[in-house]
């Protein structure tokens, strides 16, 4: 079983261009119906346009994506006040000439759809020349109809990613408003001269092409902010990309880079960098200067030390590491006190310095998949941590969890799993924050009744274990949500109980309670009524109670003839 690994969650920065709002519905009067300006028909399994809906005369924003709609009537023209139109994931073949009637449309969508001869069915939409955002992902286009390049030149996003385009053509120059343009996984092997004539473009995402260089002409996009170009097969970096002062996210991870250029420095912006997956083996010294720097994946690398200009870069939030070689801790890494996140996952680490407590603003630590011997104490006592990832699945296995454990007053998530400890520390319930705690695939026999103190626990995973029964009281957790259970020889509750899920382990949790409570007072029922009558093994406390009474007699008497004998 593989180990939960921080560094495969951690991702870089997310762009969401889709639109959210909430649902509203047609069960209204037709008057009040009349004056919809939003509806959400998404994922209903529609089979075509409901009628209705192409009645609503002031509709502005309408969501039909997700359905199994195969057609757009010509009615839609009567939407004449639309402006949003998401079609996305449907099943269109093809499009009416009448969409082109919707004059006033901004935003349209018409992704994953079975388009027959997609480019020639776009006819319609090259008419729609108020449109500012078009996305046609995974539309199988060998090209981009002419006609929209040369007609949507209102355009300010367009999204083609998942198609096979390996060229553009020499007629988008006439989009000179496009500021958003996604390209992913395309057939690229250059990056297109004609967007490096585009001046306003701030977004350019070509991820996941097959792109062997960058033509210099890419300086002159001087309004660049995101420049996407990771899983390609880049060699080498131009100096002339570094001319593109406003670029605050680069990502040219799982590339064939060996360095960088010396001019990085010249981003004096740049805020994240993605270099992950490059045959790096030293850490580049350049990088060190660039001190506005805030995410920084370095992912399998090669590395095995840091640079001492690391300690420069007092910004960084983000720090990727993982999966590279470095067999100690790098000092470096303490002096970076603003750092949140920290994945050192996959390496040769043996120990973590004392030193490390420095970082005081550490949230996320990532240490699976090393060589530690013991539990490492020192990350005990970085007081800010949220999240700790300490799987082994392969290798070394930690026996014990140091009972510093329940310093971390903030932890939300722990991370255990794939070792070998046959208990838990009782400290370990003073984690009053924890909400997921991974345990799987240990040599656990019990578990402590502290772990019923942790009220806000919603994961709790246990499963390929030695547990033979439960605490009481783990039913008095009252947002527990998950409780894997498999593999392990539980009596108490039994295995049918546990694989009925966690109201089933409640009521027997419950049930056993009451039954435990009647009996007690049973018990204590039945000794009082035997102390009563001095039966059974308590017909001792009657000859005890005798000699109690005789010795009291005696020294009564005693006392009385001593009195006597005064007087």
């Amino acid at each position: 079983m593989l180990s939960v690994r921080f560094s495969n969650i951690v991702t870089s920065l997310y762009l969401d261009t889709g639109i959210k709002s909430s649902i509203v519905k047609l069960e209204q009067t037709r008057e009040l119906a009349n004056r919809i300006l939003f509806l959400d028909s998404a994922d209903r399994q529609l089979l075509a346009i409901p009628s209705d809906i192409l009645e609503l005369e002031e509709l502005e924003e309408l969501h039909l994506e997700k359905n199994l709609i195969q057609t757009i009537p010509s009615e839609i023209k009567h939407l004449q006040n639309l402006k949003v139109l998401y079609l996305h994931d449907n099943s269109i073949e093809s499009l009416c000439d009448d969409l082109s009637e919707l004059k006033n449309l901004l935003s349209l969508d018409l992704s994953n759809n079975p388009l027959t001869r997609a480019a020639g069915s776009l006819w319609a939409v090259s008419r729609l020349r108020s449109l500012r955002e078009l996305r046609l992902y995974n539309l199988n286009l060998g090209e981009l109809p002419v006609q929209i390049c040369k007609n949507n030149y209102n355009l300010e996003l367009m999204g083609l990613s998942g198609n096979e385009l390996a060229l553009l053509p020499s007629e988008m120059t006439n989009m000179t408003k496009l500021r958003e343009i996604y390209l992913q996984r395309n057939r690229f092997e250059l990056l297109p001269s004609v967007l490096c004539q585009l001046p306003d473009l701030e977004i350019v995402d070509l991820e996941q092409n097959a792109l062997g260089a960058i033509p210099d002409e890419i300086a002159s996009l001087q309004k660049l902010k995101k420049l996407f170009l990771a899983s390609n097969r880049l060699a080498l970096l131009p100096d002339s990309l570094f001319k593109c002062t406003n670029l605050i996210v680069l990502d040219v991870a799982n590339n064939q880079l060996r360095k960088l250029p010396r001019s990085l420095p010249a981003l004096t912006g740049l805020v994240e960098l993605g270099l992950s997956n490059n045959n790096l083996c030293v850490f580049p010294p350049m990088l060190g200067k660039v001190v506005s720097l805030q995410v920084l994946y370095l992912k399998n690398t090669g590395l095995r030390t840091l640079h001492s200009r690391c300690t420069n870069l007092r910004e960084i939030r983000l720090l990727d590491l993982s999966q590279n070689r470095f067999s100690t801790f790098p000092a470096e890494i303490c002096s970076l006190v603003n750092l949140e996140v920290l994945s050192l996952d996959d390496n040769r680490l043996h120990e973590i310095p004392a030193e490390v407590k420095n970082l005081s603003n550490l949230k996320c630590l990532g240490l699976t998949g090393n060589r530690f011997v013991h539990f490492p104490e020192e990350v005990c006592f970085l007081a800010s941590l949220e999240k700790l990832y300490l799987g082994q699945d392969q290798g070394f296995k930690l026996t014990t969890v140091h009972k510093s454990i329940g310093l971390l007053q903030n932890l939300r998530e722990l991370y255990l799993e794939n070792n070998r400890f046959e208990m838990l520390p009782a400290t370990i319930g003073l984690l009053k924050n924890l909400e997921i705690l991974d345990c799987h695939n240990n040599q656990l026999l019990e578990l402590p009744n502290s772990v019923c103190n942790l009220q806000g626990l919603k994961k709790f995973l246990l499963q390929c274990n030695r547990l033979t029964c439960l605490p009481d009281d783990l039913d008095r957790l009252p947002t527990l949500q998950a409780l894997p259970l498999e593999e392990n020889p539980l009596l108490d509750p039994p295995l049918e109980v546990c694989a009925q899920g966690i109201a089933a382990i409640n009521r027997h949790l419950q049930e056993k309670r009451r039954r435990k409570a009647l009996a007690t007072k049973i018990q204590a029922w039945w000794r009082g009524l035997m102390v009563r009558k001095y039966l059974g093994p308590f017909k001792e406390l009657k000859k005890d109670k005798k000699k109690g009474k005789g010795k009291k007699d005696n020294k009564g008497k005693k006392g009385s003839a001593k009195g006597n004998k005064k007087k």
